[in-house]
């Protein structure tokens, strides 16, 4: 399973996770820097749970299902 998790890369070249990690044994992980800074703490999934409604609102409209249309194959 792949996980993704914010982090805080500090100026003397530190990273701090937002959230502790644990698995049973070593992984291999990959470190993405972002050109933004962060202005606030938010761990990934508060921001999915956050998310969730304001895109499902959008995402669930009649108009959106026929924009669309036209990349469901015929069966």
């Amino acid at each position: 399973m792949i996980q993704t998790v914010e982090a805080i890369l500090s100026a003397d070249g530190e990273i701090h996770l937002l959230s502790p990690l644990y698995h049973k044994t070593a992984r291999r992980v990959f470190v993405t820097i972002l050109e933004e800074r962060p202005t606030k703490v938010i761990n990934s999934s508060e921001t999915a749970l956050l998310s969730e409604a304001s895109l499902g609102e959008d995402w669930n409209r009649e108009e959106e299902d026929q924009a669309w249309l036209h990349l469901q194959s015929e069966l």
